[in-house]
């Protein structure tokens, strides 16, 4: 194995308070605001760069405004669907009511608030829409389901964030006939129209998970901007190194990770009864070892490995994998692979299903997980189209692969550690 790095766009945000409240200040919410008023902010179930300290400094600048800031869990079936669930969900990420400074008002209770062009009734979080404002927070990127001008952001969060389960069910549903794209599209318009959105905060990140923007919208900016910030997200947006692959090894999956644990907008697998989305990458064989702690057992997207380890099946919450699928229409995303003992018995049957592939010849890549894609392994069956790669560099080897004296691959630090928490 060669150990490589990669290099992508780097841009990035400095300060990040100081980005967040600048956005702040250009929008117009001395005008808007008035002492007193509550306001409702989105809280997600992602692994978002730095979303603590951006939630905190919304809450900081609302609070020197005179108004009564709140946090509400704005993540669909996320956290096992329970109040409860998606509070623990939001600590993983230090998005605590002691950290942040004002409450988490947590609750599945939602209202309808009107209807698609279809008819589908749009649902808001009951607490969010008794609130004299909300504020939408989420990082735009690709989404892993589908494809179209408007994926993973706002609009999506307004659609099926903030309706909680029962919003979720519905145009998961809705969207097997009518497509995502056009369901977000108008239940989003629909909560524009009709719940007090006083803005969108939308985040950009480069590909080394990374802040590289942020960006306060107006309600009549959200939809048009968010197009945009989709396009530069897909630009930075980090991917391996070569796209034919005979055994990829993932050491990590969760959904801190990507929303089904391992995001297919960079392994290529994705199963879906909507249909799947063309992309370059081809990996034969796919190889998880282990679901991050922050997952809470939730394993939703193990269905697109094809072999797995004992250590992550006894980590698996099917309560909260089970419930995500199914809100999500994924019901392929939760089947358990094959899984065994030690890397090492699932590396050799994976080696070994190649057909006339020799293990030794094997192109083969480990990545930390499908966030972190800076530094990778890759196997010598690679070298001669690395060494004419300008932007891949090889940092150690060739070595064996390492296995601990129990079997199992040495747990290295591909790309690092991610550093989430306030004191970045």
């Amino acid at each position: 194995m060669y150990r490589i790095r990669q290099t992508f766009d780097r841009t990035s945000v400095g300060d990040i308070g100081q980005a967040v409240r600048a956005e702040l200040i250009r929008l117009p919410l001395r005008e808007t605001l008035r002492p007193g008023d509550r306001v409702a902010i989105t809280a997600g179930s992602r692994g978002i760069s730095h979303i603590a300290l951006i939630l905190k400094t919304i809450v900081e600048y609302l609070k020197v405004l005179k108004t009564k800031p709140f946090l509400f869990p704005a993540m669909g079936s996320h956290g096992g669907a329970t109040a409860e669930g998606q509070v623990a969900l939001l600590g993983h990420y230090q998005i605590t009511e002691e950290v942040i400074g004002v409450p988490i008002l947590s609750s599945m209770e939602v209202t309808e608030i009107g209807k698609t062009e279809e008819g589908f009734p749009v649902y808001i979080d009951k607490n969010a829409l008794q609130a004299d404002h909300i504020i939408v927070v989420n990082r735009i990127k690709p989404h892993t389901k589908f494809k179209g001008p408007i994926e993973s952001g706002l609009m999506k969060m307004m659609a099926i964030g903030m309706g909680k389960r029962k919003g979720a069910e519905i145009f998961h549903q809705a969207a097997i006939e009518h497509t995502f794209p056009k369901i977000i599209m108008d239940a989003g318009r629909a909560a524009l129209r009709k719940a007090p959105i006083l803005f969108g905060l939308g985040i950009v990140e480069n590909g080394y998970d990374e802040t590289a923007r942020v960006v306060g919208l107006c309600p009549e900016e959200i939809e048009t901007n968010e197009k945009d910030l989709l396009s530069l997200a897909k630009q930075m947006m980090p991917k391996l190194p070569f796209d034919e692959i005979d055994l990829l090894i993932v050491d990590e999956m969760g959904k801190d990770i990507s929303g089904i644990g391992m995001d297919p907008n960079i392994t290529g697998r994705n199963r879906d009864i909507i249909g799947i989305f063309h992309h370059p990458t081809h990996v034969k064989r796919l190889f998880v070892r282990n679901l991050t702690a922050s997952s809470d057992g939730n394993a939703i997207g193990i269905g697109l490995a094809d072999v797995t380890t004992r250590r992550l099946v006894e980590k698996i919450d099917l309560q909260a994998t089970y419930m995500n699928c199914i809100t999500a229409i994924s019901l392929e995303k939760g089947s358990i692979p094959i899984y065994f003992e030690t890397d090492r018995e699932a590396i050799s049957v994976t080696l070994n299903s190649l057909g006339l592939i020799q293990p030794e010849r094997s192109r083969v890549i480990r990545i930390r997980n499908t966030l972190q894609l800076d530094e990778v392994e890759v196997s010598e069956a690679y070298l001669d189209e690395l060494l004419q790669r300008p932007d891949l560099e090889i940092v150690e080897g060739a070595y064996p692969m390492r296995f601990d004296p129990g079997g199992n691959l040495f747990d290295n630090e591909l790309s690092g550690l991610r550093k989430k928490d306030l004191s970045d």
